[in-house]
């Protein structure tokens, strides 16, 4: 290897201000990299999607349903998950990231019922079904909603 056959990482070096249409010498002079003539080397070229007046493909394709832009995304989790907790423990939802039992709360975390519960434990997260609170309380537990 010689200093002179040193070279940097293939696409590393890029110039974000780059001067289009400066002579020959810059290596994208002349047509200033557009090309020989047609409708893309003209100014006001027709924006990305144009199909040249054909009903363009994002109105070819039928539109379905609704997207309520209100709503929530909850992250459920079964009550028998809660095992892995010590006895007497207050489960939060910060406690539910660490252990590892979720990863992203979204917009709330709610206990559901499937499973079976055997430690006595206090939970608090956004929202609880019937049958979950019912397991939490059967044990003596207290199930809060924050």
């Amino acid at each position: 290897m010689n200093l002179s056959d040193l070279r940097p990482a293939e696409g590393s070096k890029q110039s974000k201000n780059f001067r289009v249409g400066r002579g020959h010498g810059s290596g994208n002079g002349k047509t200033a990299g557009k090309g020989h003539k047609g409708q893309k080397a003209r100014s006001g070229a027709p924006r990305i999607g144009f199909e040249g007046g054909q009903m363009p493909l994002y109105r070819r394709i039928p539109k379905r349903g609704f997207t309520n832009r209100n709503t929530k995304e909850i992250v459920a989790i079964n009550v028998d998950v809660l095992n892995r907790f010590d006895e007497g423990v207050t489960v939060t939802v910060d406690s539910l990231i660490e252990a590892g039992i979720i990863k992203n709360p979204r917009d709330g975390v709610k206990i559901l019922g499937n499973g079976e519960l055997t430690k006595k434990l206090d939970v608090k997260v956004n929202a609880f079904s019937a049958s979950a609170v019912e397991k939490i309380q059967a044990l003596g537990g207290n199930a809060e909603v924050i």
